[in-house]
């Protein structure tokens, strides 16, 4: 079982808003750079999302549960399929049901996913990766980095962070960003 944590970032490490459904003044940086580099299975998950689980935060599960269900695309697909964990403690097992495989973590976040024995992908859900972090329990990043310096915002590694030695597997620009693939060095 891994952790991977897969996230759009500007150059500065920001991971605020990239869709602009937040509505803040610098909200939509992702999407100012064409659907080329957003589309699809940017983050080349594969056939991780086949055998694995996606964990999200209710925010993120909210976000999601009103855009994947829609479409009919063959990452699409993937993403309705997948079995999807809800960290939340304000949705209730009802309001999980509008997306087709969620269903709300039972118990303890950091229990949860010791007990998983499939890969775990976390996408956005920043105080669920905050956490996971602080356990440290992330096993790969899959940042895809845009061209963006938005100067404030939340950050993915804070300065204040837990300290992380990662090995680079691979790089590639996807449209105008880059995607790189981060495992944590061996301990």
């Amino acid at each position: 079982m891994r952790v991977i944590v897969i996230e759009f970032i500007t150059l500065d490490g920001i991971m605020s808003d990239p869709d602009g459904s937040d509505g803040t003044p610098l909200g939509g940086w992702a999407f100012r750079h064409g659907p080329e580099t957003v589309a699809g299975d940017k983050f080349r998950l594969g056939r991780t999302l086949d055998d694995g689980v996606l964990l999200l935060g209710r925010t993120t599960w909210q976000l999601f549960s009103r855009l994947w269900p829609g479409r009919d695309d063959p990452f699409a697909a993937r993403m309705n399929a997948v079995p999807k964990l809800v960290a939340s403690s304000t949705l209730t097992h009802a309001d999980t049901s509008v997306w087709a495989n969620s269903q709300l973590l039972d118990g303890d976040l950091i229990d949860a996913v010791k007990r998983e024995r499939r890969d775990v992908v976390v996408s956005g859900s920043l105080s669920v990766v905050d956490r996971l972090m602080a356990a440290d329990m992330v096993d790969e990043y899959r940042l895809l980095t845009f061209p963006t310096i938005l100067g404030t915002g939340r950050r993915l590694f804070p300065a204040d962070g837990p300290h992380a030695e990662l090995k680079c597997l691979a790089t590639e620009q996807v449209g105008a960003a880059v995607l790189t693939h981060y495992r944590r060095a061996t301990r």
